[in-house]
């Protein structure tokens, strides 16, 4: 409309020039009247040319007549697509923090399985530099001959477990979900832990299984035997098959009480019905399962320093000095010293068992609070142990937040201490008071 106007008002300039002064002056008023619109374009056009150069970096031009219209127009989308951008570089922000704080790693990959972005639980995880290999195929920097199959064979319904032997053998799992146009998004989760429970978990079962394998095999022949009535077998014979089948089934017996009693302890999240116990008594009491259990075959004594009371849960506590105690028995050769004490050491309060036995070497010290792990294995069958002791003794010290400490030479015998916190540890005379 604007436009029409402006031409119109040429040529009605050139009708009052032609009144006034002629033709040749109205057509000199026109043709002025033109080159001033067409220059006012030109300059409008160069205008808009320029801006587009650098569009977003500077406002959008002001323009005259027919040229304002446009140019309002075109202000109005440039703020819309302006906003678009903010919306689009604040969206991304977000997306970026949310994926540098997963657990996971990530890792962004093109057509050609190309990095295009990875986030620092990726670099950590799989050995990447987050700048310095972007572009680069990720199979020429995780050299992996499972990783390299999985990406060629393009079916990723199930994810890769992948075994490097980077740090202290750390398990992914790998999973790709494709999106765009053939680009992929890697997620690497680390299962060392899951992969190392599981492991545990099959060799619980298999040892269980074992443990109980040879019992069974030994109190079901004696059955049969007794059982067979074509068999004669004197009185004296026949009573023992029933002591051995007695005592496997009491081998039996302690096994599932031990097992029942590592399964509450690993169950709960920790120690219930603490209260104050009295460490003599305590003592007392464990010295004489000792006596009990050595019928006289080693020398027991028991020294308590400044007698105090213990806050812990009764039961676990006589269980974990029980079989601490029930060890230097079983492992100290006839006429042996087994000595327990109760000392402070500064703040702590220790309880040892000291023993004479023939010692442990130092490669298997480490391992002792394992579940069914033995130094010897014939022996400790031949003892009774059920090989769960140790490892319940660690569960009720660590639920009690002591500590086990073991000394041990070849030959020179073995103590087992458990280190108890200062708090709590009350003396007999702050109870009175």
């Amino acid at each position: 409309m604007r436009g029409a106007a402006a031409l119109a008002g040429v040529f009605a300039a050139g009708l009052i020039a032609w009144a006034l002064a002629g033709p040749v002056w109205a057509l000199a008023a026109v043709c002025l009247g033109l080159a001033l619109l067409l220059l006012r374009h030109v300059a409008n056009l160069a205008a808009l040319a320029d801006w587009l150069r650098d569009p977003l970096a500077r406002p959008v031009p002001q323009g005259s007549g027919v040229w304002e219209e446009v140019l309002v127009g075109l202000h109005r989308f440039v703020r819309v697509r302006i906003k678009q951008e903010q919306q689009f570089s604040e969206d991304l922000v977000r997306f970026r923090r949310a994926v540098l704080a997963l657990p996971d790693g990530v890792v962004l990959l093109d057509a050609r399985g190309c990095i295009e972005w990875c986030n620092p639980i990726a670099s950590q995880y799989l050995g990447l530099d987050e700048q310095r290999d972007l572009g680069q195929p990720l199979v020429n920097l995780v050299r992996h001959p499972d990783l390299a199959a999985y990406l060629e064979r393009g079916e990723y319904a199930e994810p890769l477990t992948l075994r490097l032997r980077r740090g202290e053998g750390l398990v992914l799992s790998l999973a790709i979900i494709a999106y765009g146009e053939a680009q992929k998004l890697l997620l690497a989760s680390d299962i060392t832990l899951a992969e190392k429970v599981e492991t545990m978990r099959r060799d619980f079962v298999a040892n269980v299984s074992h443990e109980l394998k040879s019992p069974l095999t030994v109190v079901a022949g004696f059955l049969e035997t007794l059982a067979d009535g074509e068999v004669k077998l004197d009185e004296r014979r026949r009573q023992g098959y029933l002591e051995m089948m007695r005592e496997h089934t009491l081998r039996m017996q302690r096994l599932v009480e031990d097992l029942l009693t590592l399964s509450a302890l690993e169950s709960s999240r920790g120690s219930s019905d603490e209260t104050f116990v009295d460490v003599s008594v305590l003592l007392a009491g464990v010295r004489d399962e000792a006596l009990a259990l050595s019928a006289g075959r080693h020398r027991i004594g028991i020294s308590a320093q400044d007698p105090v009371l213990l806050l812990a849960n009764a039961q676990e506590l006589r269980s974990a000095f029980g079989n601490l105690v029930s060890n230097a028995v079983r492992y100290t050769p006839a006429g042996g010293d087994i000595r327990l004490s109760w000392r402070r050491r500064g703040a702590q309060a220790v309880f040892s068992v000291a023993d004479s036995g023939p010692g442990i070497e130092p490669r298997h010290i480490p391992r002792l609070t394992e579940r069914f792990y033995r130094v010897d294995q014939s022996r400790s069958r031949e003892t009774g142990g059920t090989g769960l002791g140790l490892a319940i003794v660690k569960h009720v010290l660590t639920r009690h937040q002591a500590t086990l400490e073991i000394e041990s030479e070849p030959g020179a015998g073995s103590t087992f201490s458990a280190v108890f916190p200062a708090r709590r540890i009350k003396s007999v005379a702050e109870a009175a008071t």
